[in-house]
């Protein structure tokens, strides 16, 4: 499957010799999240606005398909975003609010984050490639294919030579940036099916979407 137009493919290879082969690296990266089963890492979150105060946030990241994440915070403590596949829940402990929707009405916030649940497509989600060398790592920016529907403007990914994503970098039509670091990867770990349930704290206000 050519997963983008040859034109960008030269472009790629003209500006760094033979060391980025940008279709091969976007099909390694797919090939690598798309087939594990559960995955688990750190990350470190920052969000950043105009006229809003920087927010720097972290946790543990929990997946599993089809569809099941967890977003446990450690900073600040208690924030939780679950998913059990067919819900979203996204948990707020000092508002003492919970919010719920269903996965597929948040699937186009989430689609920068597809990688992660195992349904990466570059062709299907994604035009426009750039591609820049960053020492060891390559950095591929790209735009979503519905520009004007997608509440992003622009995605980048940091990847490393064995096609593991360090790094992604979300810019919202808000001129918001917000950006993920990720480490101590995890793959396909043992999981408890509770890592994906919750259920709202007593007193806890719940808002249904």
């Amino acid at each position: 499957m050519k997963l983008i137009p040859a034109v960008v493919s030269l472009l790629a290879l003209s500006a760094f010799g033979a060391d980025v082969d940008l279709p091969r690296l976007l099909k390694a990266i797919e090939g690598r999240y798309n087939s594990v089963k559960t995955l688990e890492m750190d990350f470190d979150q920052t969000y950043i606005a105009p006229n809003k105060a920087r927010r720097n946030e972290g946790g543990r990241l929990f997946l599993r398909k089809p569809g099941r994440m967890r977003w446990e915070y450690a900073k600040p403590d208690g924030k939780l975003f679950v998913s059990n596949g067919v819900d979203y829940w996204y948990y707020n402990p000092i508002a003492r609010t919970a919010e719920k929707m269903k996965l597929k009405e948040a699937a186009d916030m989430q689609a920068p984050m597809a990688f992660l649940l195992g349904k990466l497509d570059f062709q299907r989600d994604f035009a426009k490639f750039t591609v820049k060398q960053e020492g060891a790592l390559v950095r591929i920016t790209a735009e979503p294919k519905n520009l004007d529907k997608a509440p992003y403007r622009e995605v980048s990914f940091l990847a490393s030579q064995d096609a593991r994503i360090e790094q992604l970098t979300v810019r919202g039509q808000d001129a918001s940036t917000m950006d993920f670091r990720f480490r101590n990867e995890t793959r396909n770990p043992a999981q408890k099916d509770s890592l994906y349930v919750f259920t709202p704290p007593a007193g806890v206000e719940v808002q249904v979407q």
